[in-house]
């Protein structure tokens, strides 16, 4: 089966989550002998094309302003004329319509697209080629794709110009899509709220990590808390920081691990309390040590988390995660079982919950046992074979 990925950042290329998944299974696909490409964006403003691991990549360059990975570095009046432009761009519509004919694809499967315009959805309509979105983020129903307002609180009612930007984007993506794929019900229920997706089959696949399940040894002379994920206040790691500063305990650290808009802020935040370790960023193949040498990985979102990567990646290391109770993220954490869940952005909360864990070994143990026992053994098959099933339901219809 000859397979194209179209994501709008692939590595090295990384901002966050979904890109690592799209590569991991691509390289799956690959190792299952199938024919793979990637199509993305350029990180500079030329063209590039890579072979790497038996999968060629496509960066092309259709962006206008600035390239989708120095998002995080731009601000005024660029970001809303950003999104303008990125709502169609034929020159993006073209260039992959000739990718596709020229490496004669079978199955198009769309992640994150911003960067790519939502022309990229019209291709496979245009090719007769079956097309798959797999949603990673709420980019179809908000401008900034988490549902977080300006001002970091949810955003329950649009405003008139952000309802009009997304009944723009319903118009444009139309019937293009043939299938949804979220890993979280939460995201497709989303959707069916705000008029996405409801003469679509929707389903949901659980991500798959390609570590090999394993709890790892650890050690509780001193309980080490890690944060792993962007440093923006959309992920609450502001919350993390004033719960674990109220908690006087000198046998305790707190490792943050990640960059992002508000990374300074954060570190006056925590600049008075030595126990707080900010590690900057960590490439993904360097991650696993990290969650090895964890007692605790916590995930604070104040956003509508869809399915954390950082969670499935903890529970294969049989480390448990105290999450917020909002999104996806209470589909994965079962209360008291394999982690423990607390109120959105009430560090109060959060701090109690990180006493309770860290004043009882034998309740942490247990914790630890039932994290590592989640997750399948081979999570990543079970993933991209769900996903071929689906692609050949696509190619028989």
């Amino acid at each position: 089966m000859k397979i194209c990925y179209i994501t709008n950042l692939y590595p090295p290329t990384v901002l966050g989550g979904a890109e690592i998944v799209v590569e991991k299974t691509a390289l799956e696909m690959v190792k299952k002998g199938h024919n793979v490409i990637v199509i993305t964006t350029s990180p500079d403003y030329e063209e590039h094309f890579i072979k790497h691991d038996n999968i060629r990549i496509y960066q092309i360059n259709t962006t206008k302003l600035y390239p989708v990975y120095r998002q995080t570095e731009v601000s005024g009046i660029k970001k809303p004329l950003w999104h303008i432009y990125d709502l169609w761009n034929n020159d993006t519509l073209n260039r992959i319509e000739k990718i596709l004919q020229d490496t004669d694809t079978d199955i198009i499967h769309i992640n994150n697209y911003k960067g790519l315009s939502l022309s990229c959805f019209k291709a496979g309509k245009d090719l007769g080629i079956p097309v798959v979105f797999e949603s990673h983020d709420f980019s179809l129903i908000c401008p900034r794709a988490n549902l977080i307002r300006g001002n970091n609180t949810l955003c329950k009612k649009r405003n008139m110009i952000c309802d009009m930007y997304v009944d723009k984007q319903r118009k444009l993506l139309s019937d293009n899509v043939d299938l949804l794929i979220s890993p979280s019900h939460f995201m497709i229920e989303k959707f069916k709220e705000n008029q996405f997706f409801n003469n679509t089959r929707c389903v949901k696949i659980p991500l798959g990590v390609e570590y090999t399940n394993h709890k790892s040894d650890k050690t509780y002379d001193i309980i080490d808390i890690t944060y792993i994920g962007t440093l923006g206040k959309h992920k609450g790691v502001h919350t993390l920081i004033n719960a674990f500063k109220e908690i006087p305990n000198l046998n305790i650290r707190l490792h943050i691990i990640g960059k992002g808009y508000d990374e300074e802020e954060f570190k006056q935040l925590a600049q008075n309390d030595k126990r707080i370790i900010f590690h900057g960023f960590v490439d993904n193949n360097s991650i696993t040590e990290y969650y090895d040498s964890s007692n605790i990985v916590i995930i604070p979102s104040i956003c509508y988390d869809n399915s954390p990567l950082v969670i499935y990646e903890s529970f294969s290391t049989g480390t448990p995660v105290i999450g917020s109770n909002i999104g996806g993220i209470p589909e994965l954490i079962i209360d008291n079982y394999n982690g423990l869940l607390f109120e959105p952005g009430n560090s109060e909360d959060l701090k109690d919950k990180i006493l309770t864990i860290i004043n009882n070994n034998e309740l942490l143990r247990r914790l630890e046992d039932n994290a590592a026992s989640t997750l399948p053994e081979n999570s990543m098959k079970i993933m991209t074979d769900r996903m071929i099933e689906e692609y050949k339901k696509l190619l028989r219809t």
